[in-house]
């Protein structure tokens, strides 16, 4: 285990340094000239001005060195300053990332518990109505974007209805709550169908193995059957597709806080990409992947503990 355990946190680091150099190098290649944007505009832009714009920041230097500078200030937790709000980067997202954090974790428990719950209920009601009913709402959910979603959440009930305010992230537990309600609805829904689908998928499979029939055969309850031998023997797989969606959402924030006005990460990155605000757009691109790649990597040491079947192979 601790074999394993060492070799996914390499894997860890080695993705993260290549991410980071990606990430550093795609901003970078970007059309548009910070230096322009840090002089203040090309009105009365003179040449020497642009030049000494270019010696302050260091955007005289290579590719390389600039990358290489980057990444020693990022180890030692400098993200460096906002170009647009000469703040701290790091201050930026430390102001920001508490809304964005509650925002996926909501949109979390709604798509997991509602996701796996009409997964687990259309398996057990297999072609039945129910089935059919959670098939076929489930299919409607996944195919309708966030941003309409989210346009359509906002006209029936913030403006027509009034139930919820449709911007802002409130104040307070139940001022958060109540202003996340709409955005995390519309975070969750595409994530809701998915994994109400690997779920059925996930219980079909696990109902039709041998000693399930044996159970049923022995005069087990149904409802122990389901709890104890299949939705258990289905957990691996739904486990991991739920780690993976709730990773995803991180970057799924940028549509749903730009719609609800919502001050977030994804926000946050939006108004950074147009307004050339590279440090800013680095640091929350790589605090995306960083995120993704740590929950998948905690879900993959996780899913051996959840089917010893993986465990005995990857011994």
């Amino acid at each position: 285990m601790l074999a394993r355990i060492s070799r996914r946190l390499a894997g860890l680091l080695a993705t993260l340094f290549a991410a980071s150099f990606v990430i550093f190098a795609a901003v970078y290649a970007a059309p548009g000239d910070p230096a322009v944007f840090l002089a203040g505009g090309r009105d009365k832009l003179t040449p020497e001005k642009l030049e000494l714009v270019r010696q302050q920041y260091h955007l005289d230097e290579p590719l390389a060195e600039q990358y290489g500078r980057w990444l020693w200030d990022g180890v030692h937790l400098d993200l460096g300053r906002s170009f647009k709000y000469s703040d701290q980067v790091a201050d930026l997202l430390a102001a920001r990332l508490p809304t964005t954090l509650a925002l996926v974790a909501y949109a979390t428990v709604l798509f997991v518990v509602i996701g796996v719950g009409a997964g687990v209920l259309a398996a057990v009601r297999r072609g039945s109505w129910v089935d059919s009913t959670v098939v076929g709402g489930t299919t409607l959910a996944a195919s309708v974007p966030s941003f309409v979603s989210a346009i359509a959440l906002v006209a029936l009930f913030g403006v027509q209805l009034g139930w919820f305010p449709v911007t802002g992230g409130g104040e307070g537990v139940g001022g958060t709550l109540h202003h996340l309600t709409l955005p995390a609805v519309s975070l969750a829904l595409g994530a809701l169908a998915l994994i109400s689908r690997v779920t059925r998928q996930a219980m079909v499979d696990a109902g039709a193995a041998d000693h399930v029939e044996v159970a049923r055969a022995s005069g087990l309850p149904e409802r122990e059957i389901v709890r104890r031998h299949v939705l258990r023997n289905a957990l691996g797989p739904i486990v991991t597709m739920c780690g993976l969606v709730m990773a995803g959402m991180l970057a799924g924030t940028v549509v749903v806080e730009t719609a609800f006005g919502i001050s977030g990460i994804g926000s946050l990155l939006v108004g950074a990409i147009n307004t050339h605000d590279f440090p800013v757009a680095q640091a929350v691109l790589l605090l995306m992947v960083t995120g993704y790649i740590v929950v998948t990597t905690l879900v993959d040491l996780l899913h051996p503990l959840l089917d010893p079947r993986v465990k005995e192979r990857a011994a």
